[in-house]
């Protein structure tokens, strides 16, 4: 027995991946399934999930020990907010 999934996505979407899977020899709905098939296989989503490495990327020695330099100082000056204040924003912005 088959079961059906549906996935509501753009219009736009939906056409490009059409056109990108048929160039590729396949449809869209082959193409999910192999995506679902390689999941299982890798237990995990079957390609790489990071965040833009522009914005994240690792500091060097030298620049985690000047942004710790210029905390400091901020919190010297009182220019600093208690954390559990911040998280509360946060849940009450969010509703969390």
């Amino acid at each position: 027995m088959a079961s059906v999934i549906q996935v509501r996505v753009d219009d736009d979407l939906k056409t490009r991946s059409d056109i990108l899977f048929k160039s590729l020899g396949t449809d869209t709905t082959t193409a999910i399934r192999i995506f679902l098939t390689q999941a299982l296989a890798t237990n995990g989503f079957p390609f790489e999930i990071k965040r833009n490495t522009e914005i994240y990327r690792p500091l060097t020695e030298n620049e985690l020990l000047e942004k710790l330099s210029v905390s400091r100082a901020h919190a010297d000056q009182g220019l600093y907010r208690d954390a559990d204040d911040v998280l509360a924003d946060v849940r009450a912005k969010y509703g969390i």
